[in-house]
């Protein structure tokens, strides 16, 4: 398979260099990463890795999604539901999140203001941003409708 060429480089050069082997089980775990997009938790990640392969335990994949933030290829989302999120990192666009309270539904978004605006902040405290995220939490469109008409 020629899929995913740069990011399977770039994660077996990171186990090397942290002394890791690369394994079967390991590299079913990127494939299955690289290959869903969206916000996954360790927990549905595994349920996908499962069905894929299954002697791969809760654990491995765990850990494996923890060297994939390290070596840059997934990124840690906390958002708000105690549970960590993980979503593409490497060649994917930047991007902020609504989160709302009521279901849960998450809204990607971009913006080139707020990005010029970080930008002009950290340079005015002579601050060098390494990464950041953005998360607003509020009542999405839905939610808002659902309440208006239970009101009534």
């Amino acid at each position: 398979m020629n899929e995913f060429v740069k990011e399977k480089e770039i994660f077996f050069e990171h186990l090397r260099k942290a002394g890791l082997k690369k394994t079967s089980q390991r590299e079913v775990i990127l494939e299955v990463f690289l290959k869903t997009e969206g916000h996954m938790s360790a927990e549905e990640l595994y349920g996908l890795v499962k069905a894929e392969d299954p002697t791969v335990g809760f654990t491995t994949v765990y850990r494996t999604l923890k060297l994939l933030a390290e070596c840059g290829l997934a990124r840690e989302e906390g958002l708000g539901d105690n549970r960590m999120r993980y979503e593409h990192n490497y060649n994917h666009q930047h991007h902020d999140h609504l989160i709302c309270t009521e279901c849960s539904t998450l809204i990607e978004f971009y913006s080139e203001t707020i990005e010029k605006k970080q930008d002009e902040i950290a340079e005015t405290y002579n601050f060098r941003p390494t990464h950041h995220s953005l998360r607003i939490w509020g009542i999405c469109s839905a939610c808002q409708t659902k309440s208006k008409a239970a009101a009534r």
